[in-house]
Order: structure tokens, then sequence, then C-alpha cells
């Protein structure tokens, strides 16, 4: 069986420095995209629970004093989502102790855990969001056969797939989405058909890179509109897909609002597509899409891995005329056009030409980028032309 060695996750640094300025930090993610290890190497010095653990739940349930006094500080709590009483005996004593670096908390169910934590813990608690491994993180551990944008893509992000490598991609997304996405889902709301919602992941599928239609989706599946947005909710609480918001500061009145969807790992989103080898991707329909979710993401982990919230967004007017990835930075506003290509052409630029035009009407700052499937990086004029693999390394 094949392993690789523990690849270090970038957001650590941070997690471990806030632990100097909170007495709470929170580890929020997707199932599977290694929270519990990285509680375990921010807080080397920690006592690890799990709640998982019935007779330590039970304790915490039952005596909730006696529990605290005896777990007074550097305590890694894991599924604490499970307990949802100890949030405001957790609040009471670490104000009482005023110290910071008390406790680590983490939680596969993203929705229970952050409804308590903004209940309970408001200005007290540090929130990291951990994706799976970014590009950066998994490319010095690849081969060069295997540097590849199509099989990284394949394949997805998640540890355990670069952890035992001999894993078969197919059979470890089939049992993730039966084990985590489903169960998960039904814990939330009661869903009686499995078989509609698993038919609700396939449409999401096939819509990644695209404006979402709740009412299209609905129809499609034979539920109501507030049923659909109930389902999306749920899958972006839970790090399976990511809403991407549309820009709009007035330039033109005609602006699209409905967001783009786009999945947080694009090995799940391959596995619903129905997508194992690289032949299929590179002749599928979708591969365009596929490539701007791939490298969005890899963008939206840049700034999760530094304890920051990107402002993200697309631009889309009434015309067709449209930015893939727009993000607001201090005084530059960076915009992205996206291309599966492996050859850069300027045409593809000439939205992002269009976008400038309109920006200095309001005098904003722009940085134009063309990211691409090839392999230079170099600068024309005031046009950023970067490889894919740049955003690795």
């Amino acid at each position: 069986m094949s392993r690789t060695p523990i690849i270090q996750r970038s957001i650590q640094k941070e997690v471990f420095e806030n632990l100097k300025y909170f007495p709470f930090i929170s580890i929020t993610g997707p199932r599977q995209s290694g929270k519990t290890t990285l509680c375990h190497l921010a807080g080397v010095q920690f006592q690890y629970l799990n709640f998982e653990n019935e007779e330590i739940a039970n304790f915490a349930i039952k005596d909730t004093k006696e529990f605290i006094k005896q777990y007074p500080n550097k305590v890694i709590l894991d599924e604490v989502q499970k307990v949802p009483q100890l949030f405001s005996a957790l609040m009471v004593h670490t104000d009482a102790q005023n110290k910071n670096g008390a406790y680590i908390i983490s939680g596969s169910q993203n929705f229970l855990l952050m409804e308590k934590i903004s209940q309970s813990l408001a200005g007290r608690v540090a929130v990291f969001s951990l994706l799976p491994f970014s590009l950066s993180e998994i490319f010095p551990t690849l081969k060069d056969k295997e540097k590849n944008w199509m099989q990284i893509a394949i394949r997805g992000f998640y540890p355990r797939l670069y952890k035992e490598k001999n894993i078969k991609t197919n059979l470890y997304y089939n049992s993730y989405i039966k084990t985590y996405v489903e169960r998960d889902v039904r814990q939330l709301v009661n869903i009686h058909e499995a078989n509609v919602f698993k038919q609700f992941l396939k449409l999401c599928a096939v819509r990644a890179g695209n404006i979402v239609n709740f009412n299209e989706i609905g129809a499609q599946l034979g539920v109501d509109n507030s049923t659909v947005r109930r389902w999306i909710s749920i899958l972006e609480t839970s790090y399976i897909i990511y809403l991407l918001p549309c820009y709009y500061r007035n330039f033109d009145k005609r602006i699209l609002k409905k967001p783009k969807l786009y999945f947080y790992d694009t090995g799940v989103l391959n596995h619903l597509l129905n997508i194992t080898t690289e032949a299929q991707l590179n002749n599928h329909a979708n591969k365009g899409n596929i490539f701007e979710n791939f490298i969005i993401v890899d963008i939206l982990k840049s700034y999760y891995n530094k304890g920051l919230q990107p402002d993200a967004f697309f631009w889309q007017d009434t015309n067709g005329n449209e930015i893939d990835l727009i993000i607001e930075d201090k005084t530059i506003i960076n915009i992205f056009e996206i291309k599966s290509s492996t050859t850069p052409k300027l045409e593809f630029a000439k939205n992002l030409d269009k976008f400038e035009l309109m920006a200095k009407a309001e005098s904003l700052k722009i940085k134009k980028h063309l990211i691409y499937g090839g392999t230079e990086t170099y600068k024309i004029q005031k046009l950023h032309i970067t490889s894919w693999q740049a955003l690795a390394q």
C-alpha cells in the first residue's frame, strides 16, 4: 500500500498564531478534509476529546460543570456540535478564566456547529475553513507524469486519496457521497425520496460553472423552489458546493443577479458526471466549466488558508459579456478569465478589456489575469497570463 508523509497544511500557521488572540479556535470544513489532523498539528500539547465517543458525550451532558473542571484548558473538542448545551457553559468558563488558546473546536456538521458558535461564542472564536488540499499543497508530492490538471481534477483533493494512493477514486467518491453527503443531509432535512436527492446532486454537477436557476432544477425534480433552495443551502454549509455571487457596482443596470454554482472539490464533481478518465474529461462538453471550477476553488483556498474570506464575484450582463472571477483586494480589483486551452490567445481577454473600460469610469484600479491550461507564465502589456501550474508553485 503506497503512502505519502503527512502533507503540511498551509492554514496551520494561521491557526497556531490565532491561538494567542482567542479563547476558541474553530475549524470547519467538509467531512474528510483533514480537520482532526489539523487540530492535532495546531494543538500539539492539547488533550483530544471526540464526542462521537458516547461515554465522553454523556459525561459532558450529565455533568457539564464537572466536565469543564476536568478539561479546563488546552483541549481539542471534536464533533462538539453533538453536545449543544456545552457551548454556553464553555463561554462562561473561558470568560472567567480570561485566557486565550483554551479550546480548539471542530465538527463535521457545519450547519449545527456554526449555529451554536454564533449563539454562544461570537467575539470569542476565530473561525477557519479547512478545505481539501490546495494545488500548492499537493504539487510537490506529485511525480512529473501526474502534474496534469485533468488527472488532478478527476482525483480531487481529499487527503485520504493522497495518503493511500492505491485507493480507487471512483470507489472513494461513491462511498463518500453515500456515507457523508446523504447521511448528513438526512439529519438536517426530511428527505423521503433518497433517489430524488441523488438526482439533485447530479443536476448541480451538470450546472457547475453556470448560473443556477432554482425554478428549473425544481421543475426537473418535481419539487418546489423552497425545497431546492433549502437543499442548496445545506450543500453550501456542508462545503459541497459554493455559490459565487454576481458583481454589480452600477456599471450597468442590466446585470444578472443569480449566482453561479461550483463544487468545492472537482473529484466529487467529476464523479457525479461519471468522468473517471482523462480521455472522458478531455472530450466532455463541460471540460471548460470543470477547469474553471478547478481554478476558482483553488484561488478561494489561497484566501481561506490565510484565514481570509475573499470578496469574490463573477460578472455577466444581458449581452453575454462575462468575467469568470472578480476579487476585490483592498484598492485593486483582480479580474480573471479562465480557459482550459493549452494555448493562450489575446482574444480570450476581450471581456477583461471591456470591464476595464467600465471600471475606469468609476476610477477603479484593475489587474487583469488570464489563467489557462498550458505551462508558460508571462505578461503582455497589462495582461498577466498565468499557467494553472503557477498557482501550484
